[in-house]
């Protein structure tokens, strides 16, 4: 697969002449918690030709292919990524630590990636991650039979709000190092059985609510709320990404 995926790339950069700076899996191939039949969401930066950026029109700020039941590709344009990366944009944080990367330029990237520290919003990245697994809590996990991937969705964002109040640092986009911040034994024996379920199970799998982890899940987005209020907000100046962008675009 991995190869296709090279191939769809560079027909993306012949069809659109473009460059592509960054391409890597994005979804649950990456989290650590992929599903036999999980699709392969791929994530992408590109560059333009500098003509391109010195023209009245506007010009698409995305790309991407038809997604279907294998393959999801798509990406954003460089300009759009730096914007967001200024704004703290945690997707965009998370891609930059992917495991699994496709293709890269060594030496943007390099440099993007020691810029996160720098640029990381605490409160920004909290309020993206609480707000995502609140909103899981209760519109997915309350019935009688429940999404099982629906939990590691519920589960990271919850963990990754955690690791910000408490490590005041970019969360890692892996779910192992993030499940370290649970103590409890209970909970994490819960996370163990549903792991075990998903490797085996394909992506439309229910379970039955696990009580341990919805509790889990309620104290500790309660917990977040009070403390995310209290972090910092962190808003930078664009020269270092406006420096980036114009080496990226000639």
């Amino acid at each position: 697969m991995n190869e296709t995926i090279r191939m769809k790339l560079l027909e993306l950069e012949q069809l659109h002449h473009i460059k592509i700076i960054y391409a890597c899996e994005s979804g649950s191939r990456a989290w650590g918690f992929a599903s036999p039949d999980s699709d392969f969401d791929v994530r992408f930066i590109y560059a333009r030709r500098t003509e391109d950026y010195l023209r009245i029109a506007d010009i698409s700020d995305t790309l991407g292919l038809p997604v279907n039941e294998v393959l999801d590709i798509s990406g954003w344009d460089v300009k759009k990524a730096l914007q967001l990366f200024l704004k703290s944009n945690s997707p965009l944080y998370e891609w930059l630590q992917s495991p699994i990367v496709y293709q890269q330029d060594n030496d943007f990237i390099g440099e993007l990636k020691a810029l996160m520290p720098k640029y990381f919003s605490p409160k920004a990245s909290a309020n993206h991650y609480l707000s995502m697994a609140h909103n899981t809590l209760m519109q997915d996990l309350q019935a009688e039979q429940v999404k099982l991937k629906r939990y590691f969705y519920a589960l990271r964002p919850a963990l990754a709000c955690l690791w910000i109040i408490e490590k005041q640092s970019v969360p890692p986009m892996e779910f192992t190092p993030l499940r370290n911040l649970v103590q409890n034994q209970d909970v994490q024996e819960g996370i163990d059985t549903i792991m075990l379920i998903k490797q085996a199970a394909d992506e439309k799998a229910l379970i039955a609510p696990v009580d341990v982890l919805n509790d889990w899940l309620t104290l500790t987005l309660a917990y977040c709320k009070e403390k995310v209020p209290l972090l910092n907000s962190t808003r930078q100046t664009t020269e270092e990404l406006d420096d980036l962008f114009r080496r990226a675009i000639t």
